[in-house]
């Protein structure tokens, strides 16, 4: 009985180190509250709950975190195994880690993700490749779901008691290689990303235990084989070095460095050399004071031993990219095999030790785009919160204020503006933040994304603009293909999709639609043309190519849209016709109108008008004298229609503003539609000839300018022409202006 409670308050023991007696008892008491309820119970892996949750505050004790921290990983199986209990934490220990408990129980929920492997993941020649994207995408969910990054810590601490559980007790069955390889695709790489070195290496070496059982068995074989004669060689040089050091009055910390199997059997496969040739199988640490005993340690060193010159890197003049600083020096033994001695300060060996150096981008992302290094930032700065509160003494992190800084800040430290979210196949989905089930339903598929008609939010009915958040499970509901489904233009305005590329794909079905509408018009001018001029049986390819055009679809495109005129299909159908009179003869005016457009002001079009000190004023735009952008523009206000608005210079405005000038009010042109034009009136005096109304309709035409109206007079061999056109600004009209008054016999073109 004595020793077994000698085994409990040594454990109990294990789990307060380095904090205040106030915190200390703290997470007794909490161990204490746990005790009776897990006694007895065992885990999802099958491990015994109170060793359980005591081995995952070891864990954390050793990475020397705040008391909250260590609570949680003494509470979060309660959610498991007695819900009445559970639901006590908030009152019992309050909100912060009622949170941090919850926060671990919430990425609990995704062990297994890794290894389903859905089909729609694992498919075609990238297979590989989607599977290691689908796991790199998990690792960044799991770390944007932990809001407070206390949480990933207690789930790695948890991970590694599992499988120190399974390893102790030998279990190796299909559950432990499943375990395992999750571990080493997900949790291995997240420790080390937040540089958390102890339970990286741990990690991997539990995994290689289960992945690679025969080959972690003959590396661990052959380190067996040779300890005693390693230890004994390494204890000798040690013993030889610090006298050395002695002798030259040089304080210094020597010791062997630690063997991690999966780092040995990764640098045989990587180098493709034999366990024999290793150079840091055999190898030791030197830690000093400053910089400058670094290298007068090296020079000791190099004296004692032969060097091997090819094999020395000076990282603390030239440090890595990642920050790591240290002396590297491989130097041949007494007995003629390679011996590799590591020399570094205090401060560098912390540093290289605790991880804030960031050099998980090299060995695994090799990425450089702007969005991956901000993540990296972020990460660099998470690892130096982490650094920093193991830097801090004892005596300071009794302070109050000084801790609960540290933790505010850990909670705050946010790693991306991305949010993760799964398929009903556990695929991860990775959007921007404030994606809603429309940017997700787009995201799987353009066609998906077209026949969204409803979401499910994990398994509940929710609106299509519902803001998702991380770990949630969307199942999009779809209708079949078929005429009339499609995007609702409604996705286009805000709140309904986050994503620019899922507008972009909204616009481009709409744009699709409209240059299918827009074609069938213009396929049904050019066959009304055909049949006007009993030219139906042309060949149509060959008609587009003497156009100018690649294909029929390319020519009925442009008629669709008033860039091209029929006349010249006639034209070119009457072109080398012989002892036939030229078919050049003079448009009717009817047949240079169009109906006004859906975007004019005269259909209701907004028209931009601002009239300055007042809101909710009807205004109309004057007929007398059609002002357009960016005209000086003034108002008058009507008796029972609003606002008149007239062009500064209108007669007309210059007459009833001195009769009532109290009724004249300022207005200016602010923002109108995109596409909004505006009717104005066009004078042409010109020569009259045969062909003058079509060269200067041709004109509108290629200006992409609408002529609504069209008046005529012909008279002492003068025409006097009348348009009235649809423009988007004067500018437009000044430049169709300047190109009809080049055109031949015409005197005058301006705007009345």
């Amino acid at each position: 009985m004595v020793s077994v409670v000698a085994v409990q308050q040594e454990g109990n023991a294990s789990i307060v180190a380095g904090l205040s007696p106030e915190d200390s008892a703290r997470v007794l008491e909490a161990l204490a509250f746990v005790e009776p309820i897990y006694r007895g119970k065992s885990i999802t892996s099958g491990q015994d709950a109170l060793a359980f949750v005591q081995g995952v505050a070891g864990v954390l004790t050793a990475l020397n975190v705040d008391a909250e921290t260590r609570i949680a990983g003494l509470l979060f199986e309660l959610h498991i195994l007695d819900l009445d209990v559970a639901a006590t934490i908030e009152e019992r220990y309050g909100k912060d880690i009622a949170d941090l408990v919850a926060g671990v129980r919430q990425l609990m929920r995704f062990h297994g993700l890794t290894f389903q492997h859905p089909q729609e993941v694992l498919r075609g020649k990238n297979a590989a490749q989607q599977a290691a994207a689908q796991i790199e995408t998990l690792r960044k969910m799991l770390l944007a779901m932990a809001t407070d990054m206390r949480v990933v810590l207690v789930r790695l601490a948890s991970r590694v008691t599992t499988l120190r559980y399974f390893a102790e007790n030998k279990m190796e069955n299909e559950t432990t290689a499943q375990y395992a390889r999750e571990t080493f695709d997900l949790y291995a790489p997240l420790a080390n990303r937040l540089g958390i070195w102890q339970l990286k290496w741990e990690l991997e070496d539990l995994s290689f235990r289960f992945i690679e059982p025969v080959t972690y068995k003959r590396i661990a074989k052959m380190l067996e084989e040779k300890r005693i004669e390693r230890a004994e060689f390494v204890a000798t040089a040690i013993e030889r070095l610090r006298t050395e050091l002695t002798t030259a009055d040089i304080k210094a910390e020597v010791s062997g460095r630690p063997k991690h199997i999966y780092s040995i059997w990764n640098k045989m496969r990587g180098k493709s050399i034999d366990f024999s040739e290793l150079y840091d199988v055999r190898a030791f640490r030197v830690i000093v004071d400053d910089v400058k005993d670094c290298y007068t340690v090296l020079g000791i060193i190099h004296n004692i031993w032969v060097p091997i010159p090819k094999e020395f890197d000076d990282y603390i003049s030239r440090p890595k990219q990642n920050g790591y600083q240290s002396l590297h020096t491989v130097v041949v033994a007494e007995d003629g095999r390679p011996l590799e001695v590591q020399i570094r300060t205090r401060e560098m060996h912390h540093f290289a030790e605790y991880g804030v150096a960031a050099h998980w981008r090299y060995k695994e992302s090799g990425g450089s785009n702007f969005a991956a290094q901000k993540y990296d930032e972020k990460i660099a700065w998470l690892r130096q919160l982490l650094a920093w509160k193991s830097e801090v003494s004892d005596a300071v992190v009794e302070q109050e204020e000084v801790r609960r800084d540290w933790v505010e800040k850990l909670k705050s430290t946010t790693l991306d503006e991305r949010i993760y979210v799964l398929t009903p196949q556990a695929r991860v989905i990775e959007l921007p933040s404030g994606a809603t089930p429309i940017d997700f339903a787009y995201h799987l598929h353009s066609d998906v994304g077209h026949r969204c008609r409803g979401a499910r939010v994990d398994g509940v009915m929710v609106p299509l603009n519902t803001p998702l958040k991380n770990g949630q499970t969307v199942d999009i509901i779809t209708v079949k293909s078929g005429p009339g489904v499609g995007p609702s233009r409604d996705w286009l305005s805000a709140g309904y999709a986050a994503s620019s590329r899922t507008r972009s794909k909204v616009r481009a079905w709409f744009n699709a639609i409209e240059q299918q509408e827009t074609l069938a018009h213009g396929r049904t001018v050019l066959e009304k043309t055909l049949q006007r001029e009993g030219k139906t049986a042309v060949n149509l390819e060959e008609l587009a190519h003497k156009l100018g055009f690649a294909k029929v679809d390319d020519l009925c495109l442009s008629l669709g849209k008033d860039e091209f005129s029929p006349r010249q299909i006639e034209q070119m159908l009457h072109e080398g016709e012989e002892g036939k009179e030229s078919r050049q003869t003079e448009p009717d005016e009817a047949s240079i109108t169009r109906k006004s457009r859906a975007s004019s002001v005269v259909q209701g079009a907004k028209s931009g008008v601002l009239v300055v000190g007042t809101e909710g004023l009807m205004t109309q735009l004057a007929r007398c004298c059609k002002p357009a952008p960016p005209d000086t523009i003034v108002g008058f206000v009507t008796r029972g229609k609003g606002v008149s608005i007239h062009r500064l210079t209108c007669k007309n405005f210059t007459e009833m503003s001195s009769k009532a000038p109290e009724r004249v009010i300022q207005t200016e042109w602010g923002a109108s539609g995109k596409d909004t034009v505006y009717p104005v009136d066009i004078f042409v005096l010109a020569g009259d000839r045969q062909g003058l109304l079509r060269d200067i309709s041709e004109i509108f035409l290629r200006e992409k300018i609408n002529v609504i109206g069209v008046s005529t007079q012909s008279m002492k061999g003068q025409a006097r022409m009348g348009f009235t056109a649809e423009i988007g600004s004067t500018a437009q009209l000044q430049k169709a202006l300047a190109v009809i008054r080049e055109v031949k016999g015409v005197l005058e073109a301006r705007r009345q």
